[in-house]
């Protein structure tokens, strides 16, 4: 029995339907999130693989609650915190999980929850789970959220932003913490997308404002994009993080975090703080690609070009296609209009890159 066939058709008509494709290994990948090239470091995998082996277990087993918690997840931890500024952390899932967790389990009866209009899927599901009161403000507008802190008697203010959007590649506004510090909001920074690509040690927004970590900041990343790995993390203070552990349901009643990704994250780690200088070099090389062929100019390595037209920009991806190259071809409900999203990954030879950017004006110019 076909019991959705109406609304497939309906996301085929609209060219909003999706499909997965095996990964096309011959393909030049500037669709990914590995940012730095770190999934394909073989050097990373094959001295984790070696420290995994002497360990007396290769799977965490359990959750982190019932002996799921191993020494290689408390020494991430400690090295996390360590390098952030933070107090103490707690590995999970993946990025999507720890919205879910913080959200759903910091946001209480009478609080209030304030979230940028383009935060993830992940936080806006959490915000629908328990009926939750949330108010959304305007993109990076830090007067609206002031205004919306100082009008509100919530018992408890919750602010989530991301450092860097995933789909416009743009920087939160630094208002926002002084905002947050002065009307005594707890503010949740999504680095997804920014750990790993901005600040002097590349550790995120956090770090390239230098912000100066108090208790009512929680910092969340991921490892699956620019660690090379999977999974995500928590930094917070020792208050907060004491309150998920016995809270949040993604980290009570999920297995932890696999032994291998958290131990190829932390070497991960330890690479990009020992080679930041010449990352950062590539990182501000191929921003400036970007902005001397395509007209834009990102803080980060997510290039977004709006197309507007569903059917076009799966035209320009597949064109692109035959070329050798894949790119990002997303539409609605992700967006709010069809856009391009370049990765420019710091893996590829840069004259790669290069290369792209003049095939993607070339088709733009067609188009136009």
């Amino acid at each position: 029995m076909n019991y959705y066939t109406n609304e497939l058709k309906a996301l085929k008509k609209s060219n909003r339907y999706r499909t997965r494709e095996i990964v096309d290994y011959s393909l030049k990948d500037f669709a990914s999130n590995d940012y730095l090239g770190l999934s394909s470091n073989k050097e990373l995998h094959t001295l984790t693989c070696n420290e995994l082996a002497s360990a007396p277990v290769h799977s965490p087993k359990a959750s982190l609650l019932v002996n799921g918690y191993h020494q290689i997840h408390k020494d991430f931890e400690t090295t996390l915190c360590e390098v952030n500024g933070f107090e103490d952390a707690v590995v999970l899932g993946s990025g999507f999980n720890a919205n879910i967790a913080l959200i759903e389990s910091l946001v209480r009866k009478n609080d209030t929850l304030f979230m940028d209009e383009k935060f993830h899927a992940s936080g806006v599901l959490a915000s629908n789970l328990n009926e939750l009161h949330v108010k959304f403000f305007k993109h990076n507008d830090a007067d609206e959220l002031k205004q919306l802190l100082q009008n509100s008697d919530a018992k408890r203010k919750i602010v989530a932003v991301e450092g860097i959007y995933s789909m416009d590649g743009d920087l939160m506004n630094r208002e926002i913490f002084e905002i947050c510090d002065k009307e005594d909001a707890i503010l949740i920074v999504d680095e997804a997308h920014s750990s790993g690509v901005v600040g002097e040690n590349l550790m995120g927004v956090y770090d390239l404002f230098d912000i100066d970590i108090k208790p009512n900041h929680i910092k969340m990343g991921t490892l699956g994009k620019a660690y090379g790995s999977f999974g995500a993390y928590i930094l917070a203070s020792a208050h907060i993080i004491e309150y998920l552990i016995n809270r949040a349901k993604p980290v009570i009643y999920a297995t932890s975090l696999s032994l291998y990704d958290t131990l190829l994250a932390h070497n991960s780690l330890k690479y990009i703080l020992q080679n930041r200088e010449s990352l950062t070099k590539e990182i501000k090389e191929r921003q400036k690609i970007a902005k001397e062929l395509l007209h834009v100019e990102t803080p980060s390595l997510i290039i977004p070009i709006i197309i507007g037209d569903n059917k076009k920009v799966v035209s320009i991806k597949d064109e692109l296609r035959k070329d050798g190259f894949i790119i990002g071809a997303i539409r609605q409900p992700t967006v709010e209009s069809a856009i391009l999203r370049i990765i420019a990954r710091v893996d590829d030879d840069i004259s790669v890159f290069e290369e792209l950017c003049k095939k993607v004006k070339g088709l733009l110019d067609e188009n136009i």
